[in-house]
């Protein structure tokens, strides 16, 4: 069995920066630490991460904790949002249709891609492995709507306060058997 520990990152300051750049705020730094508290007695063996710094700093503390380096991954970045791309109205619009992407942003079929590729590189080399995957909300979406195809807007929506947010996903080889909600701390989505 393979178990992928996908993190949502902490809550990230959303003033004046690029997103790639993006640091956790003083709370998401705090709860960082509770990342590694869950994930201490996990027996870690592998800790990969979008390139995004809230992502890499969100599973930072639990990597010392392991004595594990992140290796970061281009294909788990976030989605790239276009003009006016972070309102109810188009996370509707794009989950309605997956290969809908606003002027200068990047569709949910699009995310969905790399991170499934990234994934399944992820299961081939870490077979019946523990691994750490720092992620976004919209690009773990991507990835829970490939396993479950039922996984729609309406549970991205669920899910977009949860900062950090910790998912399990078991496998067998390449066949995905379940998922589970393993830490949910629940913030505002600004």
């Amino acid at each position: 069995m393979t178990l992928l520990y996908f993190v949502r990152h902490c809550k990230p300051d959303n003033t004046n920066y690029d997103d790639r750049e993006r640091p956790l705020t003083a709370e998401g730094m705090e709860d960082s630490e509770k990342v590694m508290q869950f994930l201490q007695n996990k027996d870690i063996d592998q800790f990969i991460s979008s390139p995004y710094k809230r992502s890499c700093d969100t599973i930072k503390k639990a990597a010392e904790y392991f004595k594990k380096e992140i290796v970061t991954d281009e294909r788990l970045r976030e989605r790239k949002s276009g003009m006016n791309g972070n309102n109810f109205e188009m996370f509707k619009r794009r989950w309605n249709d997956k290969d809908y992407a606003e002027e200068g942003g990047e569709s949910i079929h699009s995310v969905q891609k790399r991170n499934i590729e990234a994934v399944n590189e992820i299961l081939d080399k870490y077979k019946n492995k523990r691994i750490v995957v720092g992620t976004h909300g919209t690009a773990l979406s991507s990835i829970i709507n490939y396993y479950k195809k039922e996984f729609g807007c309406d549970d991205f929506l669920r899910i977009i306060n949860y900062m950090p947010y910790i998912l399990k996903l078991e496998f067998e080889d390449h066949t995905f058997i379940k998922a589970t909600e393993e830490l949910i701390i629940e913030k505002t989505y600004e």
